[in-house]
């Protein structure tokens, strides 16, 4: 199934993946823009638990998991191919705690070796490249850990469970101590439990927000699990680079 939405000269477009390799991949995802004689665009994405592999011309990388907001300036004409694994999925392919990627972006031969280096020249080469891109993860992604499966629902539940805001809620949902949690999130997710828990609240404080901008921050905070709210300012600033108040009065200009 592929999902697609144009922006003026933007369009993103996300494709899910075959069924046999719906357990380990999110889905597939390209953005093209052509703004040959426009401005340059900013983009922003937020972070999530997740590693991507990421084609763009001759740039081929693996992108792990980012502590911070994803910025980006597209300007003339270009095109990337990415493919998003599910948490605790990419363990599978690198065979080494995740962690070790943590806010790092390398090329794709250093996961992949030759092969890698050559499928990314096909994929950069291909312009329907996700046929390509699942036979190669078919031979590669079969033999999955299921401790790694545990840990992905886990965190895929934590996205959906909004009464989830303590770390120890997840220990006893996934009945891990905490110090096993701590170690299997390092393991398979390559981010803390805390991090994890953090970034979705904040990702529900950022939708809350554009969806009521007159809500209460200091009753949105609690809810979030938050002990005081310039906890949760603070948080909140550090991931999308403004406080939530000037975040809300920008919502409710817009409408105005």
């Amino acid at each position: 199934m592929v999902h697609g939405v144009a922006s003026g000269p933007v369009t993103h477009a996300r494709t899910a993946p075959a069924e046999a390799l719906a357990g380990v991949i999110e889905h597939f995802w390209s953005v093209a823009w052509d703004l040959r004689g426009l401005p340059p665009l900013l983009v922003q994405t937020l972070p999530h638990p997740s590693v991507h592999v990421i084609v763009e011309g001759h740039k081929h990388e693996v992108t792990g998991v980012a502590t911070r907001r994803f910025s980006r300036t597209l300007e003339g004409k270009g095109r990337v191919f990415g493919i998003k694994f599910r948490p605790a999925m990419f363990h599978a392919v690198l065979g080494a705690p995740v962690s070790t990627l943590a806010d790092r972006v390398v090329p794709l031969g250093t996961v992949f070796g030759r092969a890698g280096a050559r499928w990314a020249e096909d994929l950069s080469a291909d312009a329907e490249p996700i046929a390509l891109a699942e036979r190669f993860l078919l031979e590669r992604v079969t033999d999955v850990d299921p401790l790694a499966r545990a840990v992905r629902d886990l965190v895929e539940r934590a996205a959906l469970d909004r009464t989830w805001v303590k770390v120890e809620q997840l220990a006893a949902a996934s009945g891990f101590t905490l110090r096993m949690l701590q170690r299997h999130f390092r393991t398979y997710v390559g981010a803390s439990p805390k991090w994890v828990l953090q970034r979705y609240r904040l990702h529900e404080a950022n939708e809350r927000l554009k969806a009521n901008p007159k809500l209460e921050l200091a009753d949105l905070a609690a809810e979030l699990g938050y002990v005081d709210q310039p906890h949760f300012v603070r948080d909140f600033k550090a991931l999308l680079g403004v406080t939530p108040g000037a975040y809300a009065k920008t919502v409710a200009a817009g409408r105005a």
